[in-house]
């Protein structure tokens, strides 16, 4: 009868996730989480802003791209609470380099602008995230730079 039990029990349990296979860092879970609100700030995500998220986390932190499709699709669901934001930041900033942070922060600005446009909501996130983040003005904007010119050159070579 146990063994029953357990064969019943083990058929139903439910399948492990890619995540929950892997201990994500948690500065992991908080950068992704920040770049989700970056496209999130004018209100959608657009397609190009999705994968601008998925080249960053594959560009920063080296993960799988089953892994980035799992953990967007985890944290999408829960990162419009906006008390959140100061913990994701608060994450970034204890576990990332200033150099990590500065890098984010032009990932940012990059996932802003790929739709074309910037949103007054997402160009005040963004000044409120290098804030937070404790990155400079001076860095910010330089950050930004590079991501204007990162973009017109994929968008030059795509037209």
């Amino acid at each position: 009868m146990i063994d029953v039990l357990k064969k019943l029990i083990s058929k139903n349990k439910p399948k492990t996730s890619v995540l929950s296979e892997l201990d994500l860092n948690e500065s992991y879970k908080s950068a992704a989480a920040l770049l989700i609100e970056a496209a999130l700030a004018d209100g959608k995500v657009d397609p190009i802003e999705r994968s601008k998220i998925q080249d960053a986390l594959c560009h920063m932190f080296g993960l799988p791209e089953s892994v980035i499709d799992e953990l967007l699709k985890n944290l999408e669901e829960h990162v419009e609470d906006s008390n959140k934001l100061y913990s994701y930041s608060r994450t970034v900033k204890n576990e990332l380099d200033y150099g990590q942070r500065v890098l984010l922060i032009q990932m940012l600005w990059e996932v802003v602008y790929a739709d074309g446009e910037l949103d007054d909501f997402e160009s005040n996130l963004l000044r409120r995230l290098s804030g937070l983040l404790y990155v400079s003005d001076e860095d910010s904007g330089r950050a930004k730079k590079l991501a204007m010119k990162e973009l017109e050159i994929n968008l030059n070579a795509n037209t």
